[in-house]
C-alpha cells in the first residue's frame, strides 16, 4: 500500500520529467538527422566534426573554463569571509539579489557601464588615460560571465564551508600547521564537494551563453550556444541546428558523469 502511495505522488515528477527534459531531447535529436529541406541525412554530424566547428568547440570549453576559473578565485575568499562575518543572511541575501533581475536588463546595463560615455570611460578620462575600447571583446564577456555566474560559485562553497567542523582547522593549527598548510590539507579537501558543485554550476551554463556573446563580445567571442541561435533564428537550418545541440548535451552528461565520479574517488580518499 505505501509503494502503491508513493507511486501516485512520484507520478507528477515523472510526468513532468518526460514532457520537459526526456521530449524535448528526443526531439532535438529526432531532428538533428534532417537537411533543411527536411531530407533525412548523416551529413550534420559530418559537418560537425569539420575545422570550424572544432574550433568553436574548443572556443567554447575555454571561454567557460576561463569564467569557471575566475568564479572560483572570487567566490572561494568571499564564502571563507561570509563564514567568518557577522549578519552573514543580509550578505548572503546581497549576494543573491542580482541574481533575481533579469539577465537581459543586466546585459544591458553593462553595455551602458562599459559604453563609450559610461561611468568607467569617463573616470578614464579624467586620469588621464582617455577613452578606451571595452566593449566587443573577450575580456567584456568573460568579466559580464563572472559577474553574472559567480552567485552560483559561492553558495555552495559557502555552504560546504559551514557544515564543516571547526574544531579541524583548530586541531591543526594546534599541530604546528601553517595557514596555507591548514588550507591546503584541511578547508580544502573537506569543501571539495561545494568546490565540484559550483564548478557544475558555472561551466555547464558558460559552454551555451549567445546573448552575452551577440550584446557584450559583438561575436567576437563564438561559441556553441551563438551557432544553436544562428541556425534557429538566422539560417533557419534546424538539423545543424539540433545538431550542435545534440553534442552539447553530450559534453554536458559527460562531465557531469565525470565530475560525480571525481567527488567519489575525494570522499573514498583514492
Amino acid at each position: 500500500m505505501q509503494a502503491n502511495t508513493r507511486a501516485i505522488y512520484m507520478l507528477p515528477y515523472y510526468v513532468w520529467i518526460v514532457l520537459f527534459v526526456v521530449a524535448p531531447v528526443v526531439l532535438v535529436g529526432y531532428y538533428s538527422f534532417f537537411d533543411v529541406d527536411g531530407q533525412f541525412t548523416l551529413q550534420n554530424y559530418r559537418t560537425f566534426f569539420t575545422p570550424v566547428y572544432l574550433q568553436m568547440t574548443l572556443s567554447s570549453f575555454w571561454y567557460a573554463f576561463l569564467v569557471t576559473l575566475f568564479s572560483l578565485l572570487i567566490a572561494y575568499p568571499a564564502a571563507y569571509w561570509l563564514t567568518r562575518t557577522k549578519h552573514r543572511q543580509l550578505w548572503i541575501l546581497l549576494i543573491i539579489l542580482p541574481t533575481w533581475i533579469n539577465l537581459l536588463l543586466k546585459t544591458y546595463a553593462f553595455i551602458g557601464i562599459f559604453g563609450t560615455y559610461g561611468p568607467i570611460n569617463a573616470f578614464l578620462e579624467t586620469i588621464g588615460v582617455g577613452q578606451q575600447q571595452l566593449l566587443f571583446n573577450s575580456f567584456s564577456f568573460v568579466f559580464v560571465s563572472v559577474y553574472i555566474f559567480v552567485p552560483f560559485m559561492i553558495l555552495p562553497i559557502y555552504n560546504a564551508l559551514e557544515e564543516m567542523n571547526p574544531s579541524l582547522i583548530s586541531a591543526a593549527r594546534d599541530l604546528g600547521a601553517s595557514g596555507w598548510t591548514t588550507f591546503q590539507r584541511v578547508i580544502f579537501p573537506l569543501t571539495i564537494s561545494g568546490v565540484k558543485s559550483g564548478c557544475m554550476a558555472v561551466f555547464i551554463p558558460s559552454l551555451s551563453l549567445f546573448m552575452i556573446t551577440r550584446l557584450i563580445a559583438g561575436n567576437k567571442v563564438i561559441t556553441l550556444g551563438t551557432a544553436i541561435e544562428q541556425h534557429f533564428l538566422v539560417t533557419q537550418d534546424w538539423g545543424m541546428g539540433s545538431t550542435v545541440a545534440v553534442v552539447l548535451i553530450i559534453a554536458m552528461a559527460l562531465l557531469m558523469l565525470l565530475s560525480g565520479g571525481f567527488g567519489q574517488e575525494v570522499r573514498h580518499g583514492k
